[in-house]
């Protein structure tokens, strides 16, 4: 599998890195900028994200529809996404109109009109998606577990951001947080398929402008609390199931031992053969939706487990989670779930290598992070390196049940606190 990088650091700041693949027609281009909710304060959570869909309401050569229709009527996909550290707009496109999705996406990200009118408009989409979001419980409870296993920090508050921020926020102020977020130390355009490292270097310098915009804020992450901090919290609210989510702080994104947790998420919960998979769906029939989950960041991490039960089978499901997070502290796992865990993440490494986007991914986001681009062979071999020991460890690290915080939405809040006594007494008692 052919799959070798190229990477330039322009003198402007932004680098550009590509990986060209012979077989196939399309290119896969993004642009990833360093901004996210886990870097706004209070009184501008919710503008990385409010910014990011007034990128695509026009600039001063395209209006908002004329970027649809050119889009369009090249049969290309067009989509931008923000995220706790990062906001990327990402097109695939045949390679034949490679250079007009460049320069009208660089005109995007570089120059967005942000006009009064039209920040009124989207002002009001953005709030009805928060109102959407605030009315799917099971899209909810993940936030609410952010804020119980980060507290205050960034990066327990929900990307969408705060209402009043969103609706009293005026264009010259979002006009001021992109010129301060949207500069080139903090840009990284990638692109993967059917290109040339050359010609995606030429026009990135073509389409940037001013490469003046030095002037940018320096983005660091809030200091991170020194240990985890045990929390619950519930958001009542009358559903068909309870929605319950357990986690606690995870892996930093550059910490060597991800690749055990990645062995160890789909035995504990990430595969439909992992325990809880199999222990609460398949064999009690208590719940549809249940699984584990990892996010990493620059210098901490979340894991955690989800499950969506109706009222009453809360208790003994959580009662069957219980058991199997201490049947995994208690005894690890065995060389048979090893193997396939270690197979099952090699496979989606590779599988997922041979998509355009998957691979653009994957480039613009590790060198936004500053972390190695890895080849196939170094990531087989570091997962491949992960022993039973190894996600023994992590395991008693990481779901320590002193560690754990948990989130709930439902109609009853004792409920909830009643379900988490069998998974940990402490954790019912937390704040």
């Amino acid at each position: 599998m052919q799959e070798q990088h190229q990477l330039t650091e322009l003198d402007s700041g932004v680098r550009v890195v590509t990986e060209s693949m012979d077989s196939v027609r399309s290119a896969a281009l993004g642009f990833w900028i360093g901004t996210g909710s886990g870097y706004e304060d209070d009184d501008r959570a919710g503008l990385s994200h409010l910014l990011e869909h007034m990128l695509f309401r026009g600039t001063e050569r395209y209006e908002s529809p004329e970027i649809d229709q050119l889009f369009d009527g090249m049969g290309a996909e067009l989509n931008a996404g923000t995220g706790k550290e990062t906001t990327s707009v990402y097109s695939r496109v045949l390679d034949v109109h490679l250079d007009r999705a460049f320069e009208v996406m660089a005109d995007m990200v570089w120059r967005p009109r942000i006009a009064d009118e039209d920040l009124a408009q989207e002002r009001e989409i953005v709030l009805e998606e928060i109102a959407m979001y605030e009315d799917d419980p099971q899209d909810r409870v993940f936030d609410v577990l952010g804020e119980a296993v980060f507290g205050d920090h960034p990066l327990g508050r929900a990307i969408i951001g705060r209402r009043e921020v969103v609706a009293g926020t005026p264009a010259t102020d979002l006009k001021a947080f992109h010129a301060a977020r949207y500069t080139s130390p903090h840009v990284v355009v990638a692109a993967a398929g059917s290109v040339d490292h050359d010609r995606i270097v030429e026009l990135v310098q073509r389409t940037l402008g001013d490469p003046s915009r030095a002037r940018h804020e320096a983005l660091a992450p809030a200091d991170l609390p020194s240990r985890a901090v045990a929390r619950r919290r519930f958001v009542a609210k009358e559903t068909e199931q309870y929605h319950v989510a357990v986690g606690a702080p995870g892996l930093a994104r550059d910490d060597e031992r991800r690749f055990a947790l990645r062995v160890l998420d789909g035995v504990l919960g990430g595969t439909s053969s992992s325990r809880l998979f199999q222990e609460v769906r398949e064999k009690r029939g208590l719940a549809y939706s249940v699984y584990s989950f990892t996010s990493a960041y620059a210098g901490t991490g979340q894991v955690g487990l989800y499950l969506g039960t109706r009222p009453d089978n809360v208790a003994t499901a959580m009662r069957v989670v219980g058991d199997e997070l201490e049947r995994l502290l208690a005894d690890g796992i065995t060389a048979d779930e090893l193997q396939r865990g270690r197979e099952n993440v090699k496979g989606r490494v590779v599988l997922s290598l041979e998509s355009t986007t998957a691979r653009m991914n994957r480039l613009g986001s590790s060198v936004l992070a500053d972390m190695p681009v890895l080849t196939v062979d170094e990531l087989v071999e570091r997962i491949d390196a992960v022993t039973t020991d190894d996600v023994h460890a992590l395991a008693r690290e990481l779901f320590a049940p002193e560690r754990l915080s948990a989130a709930g939405i439902g109609g009853d809040e004792s409920v909830f606190r009643g379900a988490l006594e069998s998974v940990s007494p402490a954790l019912a008692a937390a704040a």
